[in-house]
């Protein structure tokens, strides 16, 4: 009899599928739950409370300054907008928030209402007075963004809606000073609510289906003329023209609108200014081809699209002839689910998408994907959009499990030597042949044959789109195995900070 047995991993766990998994140190389980946060149901999560009380429990097991670090990089590197604010308000709760984070991650006019949302709905006020006794952090971080003249009229005016908190509430919480006469009567226009209408599609598409035509052809004349206006007039925004793009078609602007957009879209500096989410442009450009239309314009508006998302990744370092690079994108079931209720981009969507920006940036590359099998595919590099819908018009060839052993075991038996194996998943892997509880997913023993067996210095990088806070190989204590969370194509720089010896927590800690 053995008294003194083997020590076991304490972080060796089961994930959603009963698959052996492990857990991530506390930071590392915020970082992943923040980057792929939507708020909104997911296929093992499908509660949203949950959620939340998941962060607020990570919140209270990590350091306050790297909590707000995180915010501030959720906010303006992975250009997340809701996760953001609700780590500040968590913040707040703990007495551990101060105004310069706040006023960091405020950088549209209408998050100052929707933080004060938030922190009315966490603390759950019923009374009459819901936002009485606002948290001094919250208060006087709002009190700097009126004061800083962060936004102007048209910002203040193009966000103020008639929502439960208004703009004009924020103000009478926040009591701030003007610096001049021109601050003194923005203030007061928002006080007393007159602030000047703006020139938005929005409002302009509004005004004129108010109106009456005589005919329908008519009618069709008139908006085809309102969207020729607003084309022409610079205040169409990055993102309301892709939402637009069918409208423009199916309205039949002139040529000359369509080539103003089609430059505008592909143009970089637009596209950086924009700082659009990768899947806006392939939500955009999936739109555009299920709808059926029948545009002689067509083809130049989904090339314009993948000009655009070639330009998003311009500055991405990607790896050079030297370096074989492996990609394996998840599409089993857990994948389909759509990240918002009024998104048609799905989980599975992002991880193609992922792949095909990096197999872009790769010189030595083989790209597939994997369910109940593996099974590599060839695409032309340059046509990523085209490619990421050709991959999605596959669903179901490769089965629904999540078998992304088979992966490696494809690797072994074949003798294939990468340098960099990289998996988009949502880290629920398990094995579909050998299942029970607590089963392993021969994700660890396979990846420890295959860097003794072909190569000792291959590197295994797992992109989580999820954040469930499992991964199914030990990325504390196994070696060169990476983690990296999110949707961005930021996630590209984090990968090269890893590669240069920083691990996705000291490039946090010592944001700026």
């Amino acid at each position: 009899m053995r008294f003194n047995e083997k020590a076991q991993n304490p972080r060796k766990t089961v994930n959603y599928e009963e698959a052996i998994t492990y857990k991530l140190t506390p930071e590392l389980e915020l970082y992943t739950a923040v980057c792929c946060a939507s708020l909104q149901p997911k296929f093992y999560e499908p509660n949203v409370s949950a959620q939340l009380e998941q962060i607020r429990k990570l919140i209270a097991k990590v350091d306050a300054d790297f909590v707000k670090k995180l915010a501030i990089y959720a906010r303006e590197q992975m250009y997340l907008r809701s996760i953001p604010l609700v780590l500040a308000v968590e913040l707040a709760r703990i007495g551990k928030l101060d105004k310069k984070t706040v006023f960091r991650i405020i950088q549209r006019a209408d998050e100052i209402t929707e933080i004060l949302a938030y922190y009315q709905m966490a603390n759950e006020r019923t009374e009459t007075k819901k936002l009485n006794k606002l948290s001094e952090a919250i208060q006087k971080g709002i009190k700097e963004v009126f004061e800083s003249g962060k936004f102007d009229e048209y910002q203040y005016a193009k966000y103020n809606r008639d929502t439960e908190i208004k703009l004009r509430d924020a103000l009478f919480l926040t009591h701030p000073k003007p610096k001049d006469k021109k601050q003194e009567i923005l203030f007061k226009k928002i006080a007393e609510n007159t602030l000047e209408i703006p020139y938005t599609w929005e409002v302009e598409l509004s005004r004129l289906g108010q109106q009456k035509f005589e005919s329908e052809k008519d009618k069709k004349k008139a908006f085809k003329e309102k969207w020729e206006e607003l084309i022409d007039s610079g205040r169409l925004g990055y993102m309301a023209m892709l939402r637009n793009l069918r409208n423009f078609l199916e309205y039949k602007v002139s040529d000359k609108h369509i080539d103003k957009v089609c430059q505008r879209i592909s143009n970089p500096d637009e596209v950086k200014k924009s700082k659009q989410l990768p899947f806006r442009f392939f939500s955009a450009y999936r739109r555009l081809t299920e709808a059926n239309i029948s545009h002689f314009r067509l083809q130049d508006i989904l090339d314009a699209l993948e000009n655009a998302i070639i330009a998003s990744v311009e500055n991405v370092k990607g790896f050079d002839l030297d370096t074989k690079v492996l990609i394996a994108c998840d599409v089993s079931r857990s994948m389909m689910t759509a990240i918002s209720k009024n998104s048609i981009v799905q989980y599975y969507d992002i991880g193609l998408l992922l792949g095909q920006l990096l197999q872009y940036k790769c010189r030595r590359i083989i790209t597939g994907f994997f369910g109940s099998i593996w099974e590599p595919v060839i695409l032309p590099k340059n046509n990523i959009l085209q490619n990421t819908l050709t991959l999605r018009n596959r669903e179901g060839v490769v089965g629904y499990s999540t078998n992304g052993y088979k992966v490696l075991e494809w690797m072994i038996e074949r003798r294939i030597n990468a340098d960099k194996i990289m998996f988009f998943t949502d880290c629920q892997l398990w094995d579909s042949d050998r299942y029970s509880y607590g089963h392993s997913s021969q994700m660890s023993e396979l990846w420890n044959k295959y860097r003794k067996e072909i190569n000792p210095n291959a590197r295994l990088y797992l992109f989580d789109l999820a954040g469930y806070g499992t991964t199914p190989l030990d990325v504390i204590t196994e070696k060169n195995v990476f983690l990296i969370a999110g949707w961005s194509d930021k996630i590209f720089d984090v990968l090269d900070n890893i590669e240069r010896g920083k691990s996705v927590i000291e490039i946090i800690r010592n944001y700026n």
